[in-house]
């Protein structure tokens, strides 16, 4: 295993990270959109559904634009351009 991949298996993402990476696009989709090029802050973890399998698990990334779009896990990298100021998670709500 490359060592990329085995940070990227490794890497746990939460709510509030940074990241850039790749949109996810549904295979009876592929004909008609292409993946695109993404940056911004994970906002929902997965479906919830247990017992996902890792190469399928997913995301959803708050855009700069406020829209959301959904990433595999797999696809994504920790966003350097976000610095070590930038808040790394949202506050859990009372």
């Amino acid at each position: 295993m490359s060592p990329l991949a085995a940070r990227r298996k490794s890497t746990r993402l939460r709510v509030g990270d940074p990241v850039t990476g790749w949109t996810y696009v549904e295979p009876e989709d592929r004909g008609r959109e292409s993946s695109q090029p993404i940056t911004g802050t994970v906002s929902q973890i997965g479906s919830g559904w247990n017992g996902v399998d890792d190469d399928l698990a997913y995301v959803w990334v708050r855009l700069p634009s406020g829209r959301e779009a959904k990433a595999l896990v797999r696809e994504l990298e920790p966003d350097p351009s976000a610095g070590a100021g930038a808040p790394r998670h949202l506050p859990r709500q009372p």
